[in-house]
């Protein structure tokens, strides 16, 4: 059987990102394509040590193709992943368009593989701080059904892609040597030495997309009733995100039990000695795969809830790295 790829966006972050992960974890294929815009076409990148030329995307281009990482936005999935699912290709999908179709799994491989084998040829891989909160909650889930969810979100500036990274960059650059910057494109506001407040545009309950991306696709994602309410902030780090989490179980959790189940669960590192600041950092979890998780304790505000602060690479766990795991799952 063969075990041709292609990947879809291939020249943004997350593309990028999935073109390093196939490498690293030596994902079985027999061949690699590369798709992207027409002004990306004919560039090429490394991949094990041989430079692939990327080709323009077009409804012609999955003839052969057995697995799609699609990671090109929202819009050219809606248009584009309808022609490879008939050219026979399965589709693992990291926009948002096919999230919450009834019709289509959202996964996170550590919470519920199951959903993989549902697949009408598209899998849709959920949102960067939905997949990071899941897998930290999942193991705490099997001890007591979470009722609510609070999160705080801290994102930084590689939620919004490479040239955003490249922005706040500049940014900092223009700061330093001007003491001003005229670089905002890809934020509302200054980026460098803030933080913004939205992540996503506004909706009519005044939550942000991005936020009801956690609501909706938590419910999903873990067959929950649970309840989330978020704010999401984007903060000048340049990659990982973190989030302040505080949940409501139905029995009472002690700080030991939880810290039992997340020192097991699979994805989550477990670094939590706070009466030494040991806890994780945006900066220590930035280019690895697991979630970092730490200052475990009870809410003082409520028997039935605890808080912690999780950080991850939003590119890798966040988006890349969950997907090849999908792949990897499926028999194709």
């Amino acid at each position: 059987m063969s075990r041709n790829v292609a990947i879809m966006g291939a020249t943004g972050a997350v593309g990028q990102e999935l073109l390093s992960i196939l490498e690293e974890r030596n994902f079985k294929m027999d061949s690699l394509k590369l798709l992207a815009s027409k002004r990306s076409s004919g560039k090429k990148l490394k991949f094990k040590g041989e430079e692939l030329t990327i080709e323009e995307l077009t409804h012609d281009s999955f003839r052969g193709i057995d697995l799609v990482l699609s990671s090109a936005g929202a819009a050219i999935s809606q248009e584009f992943l309808p022609s490879a699912v008939k050219a026979g290709a399965i589709c693992i999908d990291n926009t948002s368009y096919f999230r919450m179709d009834p019709t289509v799994p959202l996964v996170v491989p550590e919470v519920n593989p199951e959903d993989i084998k549902k697949h009408h040829g598209i899998i849709a891989n959920p949102n960067c701080t939905t997949i990071m909160m899941v897998v930290v909650l999942n193991p705490i889930e099997k001890l007591s059904h979470i009722k609510k969810i609070h999160i705080s979100s801290y994102q930084s500036a590689s939620g919004a892609g490479a040239v955003a990274m490249e922005e706040l960059k500049q940014q900092y650059k223009d700061l330093v040597e001007t003491g001003k910057t005229d670089h905002i494109s890809k934020f509302p506001h200054q980026l460098a030495y803030n933080v913004i407040p939205q992540i996503d545009k506004m909706t009519e309950n005044d939550y942000t997309k991005e936020e009801m991306k956690m609501y909706n696709e938590t419910r999903k994602i873990m067959h929950s009733d649970v309840r989330t309410s978020a704010t999401c902030v984007r903060v000048s780090s340049l990659r990982s995100h973190s989030e302040s989490v505080w949940f409501e179980t139905e029995r009472p959790l002690s700080v030991a039990e939880v810290r039992e189940a997340l020192s097991k669960a699979p994805g989550v590192f477990l670094k939590d000695d706070p009466q030494n600041y040991v806890y994780p950092m945006p900066l220590e979890s930035a280019g690895h795969d697991d979630v970092y998780v730490g200052r475990v304790r009870k809410d003082l505000a409520d028997d039935n809830s605890m808080t912690l602060w999780l950080t991850g690479d939003q590119i890798r766990k966040g988006a890349a790295l969950n997907a090849v795991q999908i792949a990897e799952l499926l028999d194709f």
